[in-house]
């Protein structure tokens, strides 16, 4: 699966994320499970509702998401990271 980067996702990441090792490995082992298999359960992957209903989101922690949206079948494109509450 092809992955693109949003500069919002960039922006975001380096804000909320890179600094913090800790989230940083785990939001890159998280990100390996999506490649490996968009719909393993451990990721939580789901369609959002509402005004972002194009978009979906998978579970990095309890509380951190990525938003993306999914450009075909072998390619998404990462729009934001973040806590329920920025994402959302």
């Amino acid at each position: 699966m092809k992955i693109i980067l949003d500069s919002s996702y960039l922006k975001s990441f380096k804000k909320r994320v890179r600094n913090n090792a800790k989230l940083a490995l785990k939001t890159r082992e998280r990100i390996k499970l999506f490649v490996e298999n968009s719909r393993n359960p451990m990721i939580k992957d789901h369609q959002l509702t509402g005004d972002k209903k194009e978009f979906r989101a998978f579970w990095i922690t309890g509380d951190i998401r990525i938003m993306y949206f999914p450009i075909s079948k072998d390619e998404v494109l990462f729009i934001d990271i973040g806590t329920h509450n920025q994402v959302y």
